[in-house]
């Protein structure tokens, strides 16, 4: 019964500190510097008792090191999932679809999208639109949705964004 309630804490705790970790390393690369030092901290200290546990124990059953890895391989997935869900940032989108394609332009600006719309040619010299857009992350599937609607082979380029200076951005509640 030790051996059972060890392997069910390594798991629960290794899927808590790697998620911390997921979220911690988002938040670095997103220069939220202070935010990732303390979700660190707190994670490295969870990391420490589990791995004590883990070591302390007198058995040497491959049951523990299951459990350690099953929650490491847990945490890693529920870390993406939180930090897809609750990390936002900016994304860059570029559009290009076929030059008749301003009903969906209309249907874009409909949603309170800001875009900047270019003229150019496609590979094999026909005409297109370049469509820019500048928009916060949790709007990315209702944009893809849009576009796809009324240009089903329009070509999308996603980038996040590092730094955005000026501009419209949507302010509607999701």
């Amino acid at each position: 019964m030790e051996l059972f309630l060890l392997c069910i804490k390594l798991f629960f705790v290794r899927i808590m500190d790697v998620s911390l970790g997921t979220v911690r390393a988002v938040m670095t690369v997103k220069e939220k510097n202070g935010i990732a030092t303390l979700i660190g901290f707190v994670e490295v200290t969870i990391w420490f008792l589990a791995v004590k546990d883990a070591l302390n124990s007198d058995s040497n059953s491959l049951w523990i090191v299951f459990s350690y890895a099953g929650g490491f391989a847990a945490g890693t997935y529920i870390g993406g999932i939180i930090a897809q869900k609750f990390i936002h940032g900016k994304l860059g989108i570029q559009i290009i679809v076929r030059e008749n394609a301003y009903p969906l332009i209309e249907e874009l600006r409909k949603h309170h999208y800001a875009i900047s719309v270019l003229n150019a040619k496609g590979s094999s010299g026909d005409d297109k639109l370049f469509l820019f857009l500048e928009i916060d992350s949790h709007y990315l599937e209702e944009l893809k949705k849009l576009v796809h609607h009324y240009d089903e082979k329009a070509f999308l380029v996603v980038s996040e964004t590092k730094y955005v200076q000026n501009g419209y951005f949507r302010n509607l509640a999701k």
